[in-house]
């Protein structure tokens, strides 16, 4: 301080004043403020203008998802600012990791709480200090906002089916059908589940789907049949059922009563005559079109017998895939018939094939979907021959019967079932899933029941599935 004095007094004498010390005094506090609030005035412009190029700065932070990957870069290069971090990114699950220009924000978008997984508009800070901070200053900080949308899940409601109402039916179903091993060899088993669709949970209204599995000990045929009922009918749940419970009694009945259809099959097979083949698809129709007419019919008869002027067949509209399978000496026999949309494949891993026994059919307009109940189903009989099918297979890996609720999401277009690499996703699908299609597994109508709550955008429909392994 002396120093200074003695500068500044030289100073002055040198300009011809003779000052005193107290007028040393003030002229040196003056001085010194002076010179102080220009330098810190100075320091504060330069603050401002990097806060304002902060504020000012395009940090752009697209929406996200609840429980989806998260993934943006940032641009973020503000000349002033010496060091920055991004806070309250962990709270909803994220990280940030600083690069070159910027940052990166990424993870899986999970918010702490259950009502941050509703999602909403979740507070972030960039904090950050400047090349012109004091280490005891305060830092300063930019507000951000990170808006992550719902789950769609977690927005649909499950809403149990009121049991006080017309045909009330479990909102799921599964059964397995062991087949023991004949002589140290394993045999084929069935498993089928259906579970209510979203759609139908979120408004608590009843599952339209239904099925029937059955192995006849006494004949060695497996019956499995599949309906999906109309979601425009009132009472088609109603429908469904009746059209599985009908053709299961009919074919069971028909193929443990008679060893015909044994009998021309193995004709068939030696001759490969057209008398032999006639016989084969005569018994076809006999049993499996037969079991069809005889389903319509029993619909028919439910919506008489209601009583009600209002109700009418058409309110029990119902698909219908139908199959029956047994194994020779030669090879697989399917027979099946098909009305509606959904699918069966004749799936066989090893040899990279799949065989639809028929496709979708649609009514007079794209999107109509052809049912049971309509009584031109069985006006044409060249028609109705057109939906059977017969076929011996050296061996396949599984014979499958699904509704749309299945085929929609998991092939999307009717080209895509015939699609081999399709039915290999879907194979493979169900083995990820935690479906065990091994022999003798009872848990697997428990796994294959879960696996129908896949989760896919825009496909809500009933589920229901049926698979001879």
């Amino acid at each position: 301080m002396e120093q200074i004095e003695t500068w500044l007094l030289c100073l002055l004498r040198k300009a011809g004043i003779q000052p005193t010390q107290s007028e040393i005094d003030y002229f040196e506090s003056s001085l010194a403020k002076k010179m102080w609030d220009k330098v810190m005035g100075e320091r504060m412009d330069k603050k401002l203008i990097i806060k304002n190029a902060v504020e000012g700065a395009n940090i752009y932070l697209p929406n996200g998802r609840v429980g989806e990957d998260y993934y943006t870069e940032v641009q973020f290069d503000i000349e002033g600012v010496k060091e920055y971090r991004i806070e309250g990114l962990e709270k909803v699950g994220l990280t940030y990791e600083k690069r070159p220009g910027g940052f990166v924000v990424k993870g899986t978008a999970m918010p702490e709480g259950e009502e941050g997984k509703k999602g909403g508009d979740f507070p972030l800070r960039l904090v950050y200090t400047t090349a012109e901070d004091f280490e005891e200053e305060a830092e300063m900080e930019r507000k951000l906002t990170l808006i992550l949308n719902p789950d769609p899940r977690t927005l649909w409601k499950n809403i149990p089916t009121p049991t006080n109402i017309r045909y009330p039916k479990a909102d799921s179903d599964k059964d397995y059908v062991k087949v023991p091993e004949v002589n140290g060899e394993a045999r084929k088993d069935i498993v089928a589940a259906s579970q209510r669709g979203r759609s139908h949970a979120h408004e608590g209204k009843p599952r339209d789907d239904d099925f029937k599995i059955r192995y006849c000990e006494e004949s060695d045929w497996y019956v499995i049949a599949v309906a999906d009922g109309a979601g425009s009918a009132q009472y088609s749940r109603r429908g469904s059922e009746i059209a599985c419970n009908t053709v299961m009694e009919h074919c069971s009945r028909m193929l443990s009563e008679s060893m015909d259809f044994d009998n021309y099959i193995r004709a068939y097979k030696e001759s490969q005559t057209p008398e032999a083949w006639k016989d084969v698809s005569d018994y076809v129709y006999r049993l499996l079109g037969a079991a069809a007419h005889k389903a319509h019919n029993a619909i028919k008869a439910e919506a008489e017998g209601a009583q009600d002027p209002k109700i009418k067949m058409r309110d029990y509209s119902t698909t219908l895939l139908l199959a029956v399978s047994k194994k020779f000496e030669f090879g697989w026999v399917v027979a099946s018939f098909w009305v509606g949309d959904g699918a069966i494949c004749v799936y066989d891993q090893k040899n990279h094939r799949a065989e639809m026994l028929g496709m979708p059919d649609e009514g007079e307009y794209a999107g109509q979907t052809r049912f049971l109940t309509m009584p031109e189903i069985f006006s044409d009989t060249k028609a109705l021959y057109g939906r059977l099918r017969f076929k011996i297979y050296e061996d396949f890996t599984a014979l499958m019967l699904m509704t749309d609720g299945v085929s929609d999401p998991k092939f999307t277009t009717d080209a895509n079932l015939q699609n081999v690499d399709k039915w290999d996703a879907l194979w493979a699908d169900l083995k990820e899933n935690g479906v065990e299609l091994t022999d003798d597994n009872e848990a697997v109508q428990d796994q294959l029941l879960e696996w129908l709550n896949f989760w896919d955008r825009g496909n809500h429909d009933d589920r229901t599935i049926a698979i001879l392994y």
